[in-house]
């Protein structure tokens, strides 16, 4: 079981690194529940950081990862998912 949580400060910086696209991480913890769109990221930005995460922890995400909405869903998944290990 891995014990490493996703947090918004590690999502913005992927955020940047696969999808090219710069957000501050405060943004993302007084706005969770923004649209990825609204901040500029959109489906095929959010699969490179779906990549990313997989590789970082060797674990596979669900597909529902790709579908994610927002930052908060986005990130209860993938803690979800690393926390289970499944």
């Amino acid at each position: 079981m891995i014990t490493t949580a996703l947090t918004f400060d590690e999502l913005a910086a992927l955020m940047k690194q696969a999808a090219g696209v710069t957000v501050d991480a405060r943004e993302l913890e007084k706005a969770p529940d923004a649209p990825f769109t609204t901040l500029g990221l959109d489906s095929l930005g959010l699969l490179g950081i779906v990549g990313e995460l997989e590789n970082r922890y060797s674990v596979a995400l669900p597909t529902d990862a790709e579908r994610c909405k927002t930052p908060a869903e986005f990130v209860g998944l993938v803690n979800s998912t690393l926390k289970t290990g499944v």
